[in-house]
């Protein structure tokens, strides 16, 4: 640091640090409220299977409990506790198992509490209660798991998971994606290494403001998007970082315009957008190519990945999509909505199309 500090830059640099570690304390405060609440929640558990007085089972344990226990620790608290330990009850094998062989029981009360609650316990929960809270909302544990994988790899705020959670992005990705590659989703979230990686169909577009009417042109569309970047590139996913917008290419002395240009860092190449207010043509797929060929032949370096074409428009056709596209195209077409998707619908249409990908192989989708 250098030691001619000016005095703005001294208060400046004191709000960071007071912010930033703030921000680490709360997050430290929530991860050991996740292991507080899990512990009570194994506790009551335990207690239901192996405990002496049987007259308080069931639910009247927990109403007897939450007045025992006073503020804080509501019937619907309590409950919440417990579903959070059976929901991640694996945390129990993770650790090691005498950890809790030793302690369950144990006379000194206080010594068990010092002993559980270790490091190796501690370093189980990768968010914090907050984000736990909401990842309780989902039943299903493969889409549960996706959403704990990306929130930590991504380091997700509480309102950018609610968000994520929301907008179904498990669900559209799942739908673009083969059978071994929805697995893996749950398994170890997104990988980008391909192409194909970054598309989600639909993008959904809501934090916008732009209202689902016919009278928005494609420039309210493009400005729209600009004036909520950072909304945009967390939509759009992992390593996108922004270039330009309405960048021009000269060639034959004509003049050509990219609606969006970006940058992907995981996959070292240009990812170009052009949008389209309504319909999808094969035009607008012949357009896409055209710039794509530009910047692979003029402006990528050698070391550097093809170039990624992506159509964004309100209605596709993906049947004209595949004829007019040779297989090896570097260019997809992606939707958009102005409006969070229907959760049940996208359910559905995965649904359907894993019965089918179980009829016929692990072909793509």
């Amino acid at each position: 640091m250098s030691t001619n500090l000016e005095y703005a830059e001294l208060v400046e640099i004191c709000h960071l640090t007071h912010s930033y570690l703030q921000s680490r304390v709360g997050h430290i405060a929530d991860v050991h409220l996740a292991a507080r609440n899990w512990l009570i929640g194994m506790y009551i558990v335990e207690y239901e299977q192996h405990g002496a007085d049987r007259s308080v089972y069931g639910s009247r344990l927990l109403e007897r409990l939450a007045e025992s226990l006073g503020k804080g620790f509501s019937v619907r608290n309590l409950r919440q506790f417990r579903a959070f330990y059976v929901q991640y009850k694996e945390i129990r094998q993770t650790v090691s198992a005498e950890l809790f062989k030793n302690n369950i029981g144990s006379t000194d009360v206080s010594i068990m509490i010092r002993q559980t609650v270790s490091a190796e316990l501690l370093g189980q929960f990768k968010v914090g209660w907050s984000h736990y809270v909401e990842l309780l909302s989902i039943d299903d544990t493969d889409e549960r798991r996706f959403y704990e994988i990306e929130a930590v790899a991504c380091q997700w705020s509480v309102r950018e998971l609610q968000r994520q959670i929301a907008s179904s992005l498990y669900h559209r990705l799942a739908i673009s994606r083969n059978k071994e590659d929805i697995q893996r989703l749950a398994n170890e979230g997104l990988h980008i290494e391909k192409a194909a990686d970054l598309i989600k169909n639909p993008l959904v577009l809501e934090f916008l403001g732009l209202s689902e009417k016919p009278h928005y042109s494609e420039n309210d569309l493009e400005s729209a998007i600009i004036d909520k970047l950072e909304s945009f590139l967390l939509e759009l996913g992992k390593g996108f970082l922004f270039e330009a917008r309405q960048k021009r290419f000269t060639f034959d002395n004509d003049h050509f315009f990219v609606d969006l240009v970006f940058y992907n860092r995981l996959l070292r190449c240009y990812v170009l957008f052009d949008l389209k207010r309504d319909k999808l043509t094969h035009q607008d797929l012949g357009q896409m190519q055209m710039y794509v060929n530009y910047f692979d032949r003029y402006v990528k370096q050698e070391d550097e990945l093809p170039t990624i074409g992506i159509v964004l428009c309100h209605r596709k056709n993906d049947a004209l999509v595949e004829l007019t596209l040779p297989s090896d195209a570097n260019i997809f077409a992606s939707r958009y909505q102005l409006y969070l998707p229907s959760k049940e619908e996208l359910k559905k249409q995965l649904e359907s199309i894993t019965a089918s990908l179980g009829e016929n192989g692990s072909e793509n989708i």
